[in-house]
């Protein structure tokens, strides 16, 4: 019994003196902790065209108490034009980003028809026209925040909004009465407004750093108004604060790259 004893302190002395050697030759485990995607600050432009329109067109000239009716033949709207955009903006992650934008909208032709019936006096009723005429352009500043819904083979459709400000200007007002062979017409004036606007496009993937950007945007840039209209008859010029285009919207179609500087 006295050998079966020294056996078995033996084999315990044995074991203790090794399973620390053991532990110490095995490797440690390895723990992967995913980490957020970050994108980081980019640069961003696109080049597009604009297609406006005005809700409507106003005056105090049209408040002649002389006049019996008026409205419109052609109720107006602006033709296409060119816009130009710069920006810089922070991808915070996979799914949100934000930049902020500084746009030039490029001169867009603006033609509208009216008739006028009023009371020339003694009784009697006069109908004439007015053909307008004129050109827009703009400067719009906006702060636009976007949701990219998802990558779907390196394309990612997004979602967004801006606010900001837009200065619009009017410039080359021309009022021509065809009928009567009259007309006005008013100097350059621009107005600065508060803008929104709400986006939606596709990111495709081009390099590991530029995205391309197909976008749409629906803009409102505010009123806009002209200079004081005076009448080609000095005669017949009356005090005004010119002619205002109320309610300018636009419906933007852009292509646009954006290249991350991470």
């Amino acid at each position: 019994m006295f050998n079966i004893g020294r056996k078995a302190l033996f084999a315990a002395l044995l074991v203790g003196v090794t399973a620390p050697a053991f532990a110490a030759d095995m490797p440690e485990p390895i723990i992967e902790v995913e980490q957020p995607s970050y994108g980081g600050w980019y640069l961003r432009g696109h080049i597009g065209m604009s297609n406006q329109r005005v809700k409507t067109l106003d005056t105090v000239l049209f408040d002649d108490p002389a006049i019996i009716e008026r409205g419109w033949l052609d109720k107006g709207g602006f033709g296409s034009a060119p816009i130009f955009s710069v920006g810089v903006g922070y991808q915070y992650n996979d799914f949100l980003r934000g930049d902020i934008t500084a746009e030039y909208r490029g001169s867009a032709n603006f033609n509208a028809l009216d008739y006028v019936t009023f009371d020339s006096g003694g009784g009697v009723i006069v109908t004439n026209t007015n053909d307008y005429r004129a050109k827009k352009s703009e400067w719009l500043f906006l702060a636009n925040a976007y949701a990219d819904v998802g990558t779907f083979y390196g394309i990612t459709p997004y979602l967004g909004a801006g606010i900001g400000a837009s200065r619009n200007t009017i410039s080359g007002f021309r009022d021509t009465n065809v009928i009567a062979n009259g007309g006005g017409y008013a100097g350059s004036a621009s107005k600065w407004n508060f803008a929104w606007a709400l986006h939606a496009g596709l990111g495709i993937k081009a390099t590991e750093r530029m995205t391309v950007d197909l976008g749409y945007s629906f803009v409102n840039l505010g009123d806009a108004r002209t200079g004081t209209i005076y009448n080609d008859d000095p005669a017949f010029n009356r005090p005004n604060d010119g002619m205002h285009f109320k309610d300018i919207t636009s419906h933007d179609f852009k292509l646009g790259v954006r290249y991350s500087l991470n």
